[in-house]
């Protein structure tokens, strides 16, 4: 079973810095990508970023340049570093792995619960 954990979300005003990570707990799985979505109240949820096994990242369009997703210092885990965040990067912000069992070759797609972000003055 694969569980995603995110963590540090919160309320910031607009220009200012906040620091998402996920944790994936994925036994017997390959992780071939990790990646942050994001959907505010009313809208459709979005890629924020994306960040394959083989380090290529893909972004949206609404963060390039402000956002920067990285893996994290343990194993399967991946951080997303927010920078100059508005006020329209409020939303709730979930983290997705795209894994693979092991000796299987269909991919699957597993979500974590999701963390607030606020930005507002």
């Amino acid at each position: 079973q694969v569980q995603l954990l995110e963590s540090g979300g919160g309320s910031v005003q607009p220009g200012e810095y906040l620091r998402l990570s996920c944790v994936a707990s994925a036994p017997g799985f390959k992780i071939n990508a990790m990646g942050w979505y994001r959907q505010a109240p009313g809208q459709q949820r979005e890629l924020v970023a994306r960040l394959g096994s083989d380090g290529g990242t893909r972004y949206g369009d609404a963060v390039l340049g402000r956002f920067a997703i990285s893996k994290g210092d343990a194993k399967g885990t991946t951080v997303l570093q927010m920078g100059s965040l508005k006020p329209e990067d409020t939303a709730v912000y979930f983290c997705n792995a795209e894994v693979t069992r092991y000796g299987r070759s269909d991919e699957h797609t597993y979500w974590g619960q999701g963390t607030q972000v606020t930005v507002s003055s």
